[in-house]
């Protein structure tokens, strides 16, 4: 555990943004890590089950009467795909089951939306000493930090945009996500530049300010003056499981079709020649990846479509899981080792064809997509797939 004097325990009042499930399971990670309390003590019901407090417990703890757990307040900006809200409330019920309070914000639910919700948090933003992100390339998240007073800035995970955020802030870039970069900047980009300028800058340590990054990521450029702090997902391993293995093998999806850098037809021929060289029966979708892409993967592939109520690090420790999980680059073969650790489970990841990228993918996908596969750790590295006959 990698505790800063000053800047650990429940005695800062904290404020923490996330916009994804992931996000959400990564500030309990780090409010674990730092052994901020929530409202009470819990108890498992059984192998695999979540902590959950009294109901009166968390009663006390909505009616706002005074108790640890309100040294952390998660704030979830909520999207508009059923897919995450439905995960993000899962994950929601978590953290109020270990006492913390949420509050659930329409962030997005109309034009008016932002001002209403920004306004609201106006109070709670300058009252706050400390405030965590889950991830700092969002316009919403940039633009409540023009807000703050906090001096304690803290990055939680957001998968491999982690990496990209602390290199580029390392070496003085503005903020562009990995595949984006080498684009040309949009109307909007051009529109917000001030404000993506601003947060970098609220960013950057100071004499007054101290930043730290949560990570289970490999994090290589390190900006002076920033902490790293290594999320071993123990708040996980504690909570759930060890899971039942399966003997057959389990392939976790990614929404790099979605995002715009692998080609669609590409991406289910690989799927389909990975499933049939490793004997994969099920296949747990990333939750941005298109209903019309998982509805072709079960018609050519064979495979069993999850979608997942959980993040994928939950659902594996839960289990049951097979006893391969095969997967291409992504945040999992980072992750999924340190979740699933001791239980034998064999994390194995395919290499990205180049010949799969799209013409419009950012000219330096390639080399960040071997680089997430390359420095993880505990993984079976697998050379791409052929294309099937």
């Amino acid at each position: 555990m990698n505790r800063r004097a000053g800047n650990a325990g429940p005695s800062l009042s904290t404020l923490a943004f996330v916009e994804s499930p992931v996000q959400l399971l990564n500030v309990l990670e780090w409010a674990h890590t730092h052994a901020l309390s929530g409202a009470a003590g819990a108890q498992a019901s059984g192998p695999g089950a979540a902590r959950s407090v009294p109901p009166q417990v968390r009663r006390t703890v909505a009616d706002g009467e005074p108790s640890a757990g309100r040294d952390l307040t998660v704030v979830v900006l909520s999207p508009t795909d059923p897919m995450t809200r439905g995960q993000l409330r899962r994950m929601a019920d978590l953290a109020r089951d270990e006492g913390y309070e949420v509050r659930w914000e329409e962030a997005r639910g109309g034009t008016t939306a932002p001002f209403h919700t920004i306004g609201g948090l106006a109070g709670a933003l300058r009252r706050a000493d400390r405030i965590v992100m889950g991830d700092p390339f969002s316009r919403y998240v940039q633009l409540l930090l023009t807000i703050t007073r906090a001096r304690d800035l803290v990055v939680v995970d957001d998968g491999t945009a982690t990496m990209e955020f602390v290199a580029q802030l390392a070496r003085g870039e503005r903020l562009v996500r990995w595949h984006r970069k080498g684009g040309r900047p949009g109307p909007r980009d051009l529109l917000f530049a001030p404000v993506s300028s601003s947060a970098r800058r609220r960013l950057t340590p100071s004499a007054g300010r101290r930043v730290e990054v949560f990570s289970s990521m490999p994090v290589e450029e390190v900006p002076d003056g920033v902490t790293v702090t290594a999320n071993g997902f123990g708040w996980t391993r504690a909570r759930f499981g060890p899971p039942r293995i399966t003997k057959g093998a389990d392939m976790v999806g990614t929404s790099l079709v979605e995002t715009g850098v692998v080609d669609g037809d590409r991406y289910v021929e690989a799927v389909r020649g990975l499933a049939k060289a490793h004997g994969a029966d099920r296949y747990f979708a990333h939750r941005r990846e298109s209903t019309e892409k998982l509805r072709r993967l079960a018609t050519e592939t064979g495979l069993e479509i999850v979608r997942p109520d959980l993040p994928l690090e939950l659902i594996a420790r839960r289990g049951p899981i097979g006893r391969t999980i095969l997967s291409f680059p992504s945040t999992v073969v980072h992750t999924l080792p340190l979740a699933l650790a001791g239980t034998g489970v064999r994390i194995a990841v395919c290499d990205i064809d180049p010949a799969w990228l799209t013409e419009h993918a950012s000219p330096r996908a390639q080399g960040f997509l071997s680089g997430v596969t390359g420095t993880a750790k505990d993984v079976h590295r697998l050379a791409s797939v052929a294309a099937p006959a």
